[in-house]
Order: C-alpha cells, then structure tokens, then sequence
C-alpha cells in the first residue's frame, strides 16, 4: 500500500475551530476512493526537533509525498533534495513530492488559488490588491506574479512586514510592487481586476469581524477571493456577492490545493467536485 504522510503540528491551524475529522485528509481520502487508489493520507503529529527523522523515515518506507504546515514549512526545507520554483522563491515549502530517489519540496498554497483563479479569470496583464503579508499572502503573491498580473498592491497593517513581501515580489518576481499602510477602511481603485484577502480576518469563531474594506468600492464583475474555509461564506463573501463580484471563497482554494498534491503524487487528475463535496460535508456548507 502507498501512502501519503502529512506532518500536522496543530489540526485546527488553519480551520479555526476544533474538528473530529482533520478536513484535508477527508477530502484527500474521498479522492483516493473515488479514483480507486489504495492509498491513505495520514495526519501525524512530529515535534520540530523529531522533523529530521520524520523526513528520514519517509523517505526509507518509501511514502510518495506528504504535507507539511506550520512550524515546519521552512525548517524541512534543509532535509530536501531540491526545491520548485516558486517553493524557493518563497522559500516556505508545504508540499514533498518523491521525484525518483530524491525529495523536492513545491508549495502548493499559491498555485492553488491560482487555479481557482483561472477559473473565473486570466491574471495575465490584471491588477491584483491583496491584504495582508503573511504567509498566504506571499504564496499568492508570488504565484499571481509568475501567472502574468502586471502590478500587485500589498495592504497591510505592519510596515516592515509589508516591505518584506514587496521587497520579494519587486526583487525575485519582477513585478510592480506597491504597499498601502492598513489604517483605515481601504477604497480600491479604479482599475483593479482581482481583490485578494490572505488574512485570517472572518476565520472562525469570530465570523462576522470586518475586514477594513470600503465595500462600496467593490465593482460589478471584479474577482473578490476570500482564503478563509471556515466559514467557506465569510462576510467578505457575502458582501462581494451583493455587489455583483465573481467570488472565490476559501474551499476552492483548499480544493485546487489538494488536486495538484494529489496530481504531483500520482500523476491523475482528481475529480474536483468529488472533493469539495467532501470538505461541503465536513463543514456543514
């Protein structure tokens, strides 16, 4: 039997509340039934001072590939035998991909919203805003870059923060990088194609907090993307979809995140729908 490993230091990191079942590995299992692979995608639990020998044991029993998250996606990075593009432009890795006898760390994050992106638009040529700096943002950041937008806005509440990331993409990705400072209600301007927010602003339990956006200035036909799963309608999502947006919420991203892992490991393309249902389930959407 293959299997997949994911080294999970917290369950609920990226969820928001406590869950009996860990979403990721539902919907990832839900794709490995539907396309008839006797694989399982285990969470487990590896302390950062154990995560050499976690790497190491992967690699001796021979495991396809595995998950990664936080505190572990830059620290791995020095048990690896390589990196993807973008994994080392960012730096950060949360996707292992065996690759004959080596390991190459890839991340996943940005690709998949950028994915759920080219859904609903090119990037080619747009003008993106994203708020926020962390790591979300600068996945996305990085990958809406390499997919084509011509300039991208940095909003955020931190300075230095938000110099790191434009710093990265002005630098490393080569595109025209701005930075708002995030002190009051942020209008967008005339001319955006794609409003991004990469916070953890609506994530549960606190779902109905703000993000500092004149909603107003949200325009017919603009792509408004929330990153948050939980809850998948955010009150970003709803206000967008009033206003006549093209959204994405946070459950496609979560899902075109689990379809390039699942096709990096094993070469198929897995059944969208298969896996948001599964995550829909898992969250009650």
């Amino acid at each position: 039997m293959s299997k997949v490993l994911n080294f999970k230091q917290e369950l609920t990191a990226c969820f928001g509340q406590p869950v009996s079942e860990n979403p990721t590995q539902v919907m990832m299992e839900a794709a490995y039934r539907h396309h008839g692979l006797d694989w399982r995608y285990l969470t487990i639990e590896v302390a950062p001072n154990d995560l050499a020998a976690g790497v190491a044991g992967a690699r001796a029993m021979g495991f396809r590939g595995f998950n990664c998250t936080i505190p572990h996606k830059v620290a791995v990075i020095a048990h690896l035998d390589g990196l993807g593009e973008s994994a080392s432009l960012m730096g950060a890795v949360n996707c292992v991909v065996r690759r004959g006898e080596k390991l190459i760390g890839e991340n996943t994050d940005g690709k998949g919203f950028v994915k759920s992106l080219k859904e609903l638009v090119d990037p080619t040529g747009k003008r993106a805003v994203i708020f926020g700096a962390g790591g979300a943002a600068r996945a996305i950041g990085v990958e809406v870059a390499l997919a084509g937008a011509t300039e991208i806005t940095i909003v955020n509440r931190s300075p230095s923060r938000g110099k790191e990331l434009v710093a990265l993409l002005t630098d490393k990705v080569r595109v025209k990088t701005n930075l708002v400072a995030w002190d009051q209600d942020y209008v967008v301007p005339e001319g955006v194609d794609i409003v991004i927010n990469a916070t953890s602003i609506g994530l549960f339990p606190d779902v109905d907090a703000r993000l500092a956006l004149d909603v107003n200035s949200l325009r017919s036909g603009m792509v408004v993307a929330d990153v948050i799963p939980n809850p998948p309608k955010t009150r970003l999502v709803r206000d967008a979809t009033a206003r006549g947006c093209k959204v994405i919420d946070g459950l496609g991203m979560l899902v075109n995140q689990g379809i390039i892992g699942v096709h990096y490991w094993s070469g198929i393309e897995p059944d969208a729908a298969v896996m948001r249902k599964a995550l829909e389930d898992v969250f009650g959407a």
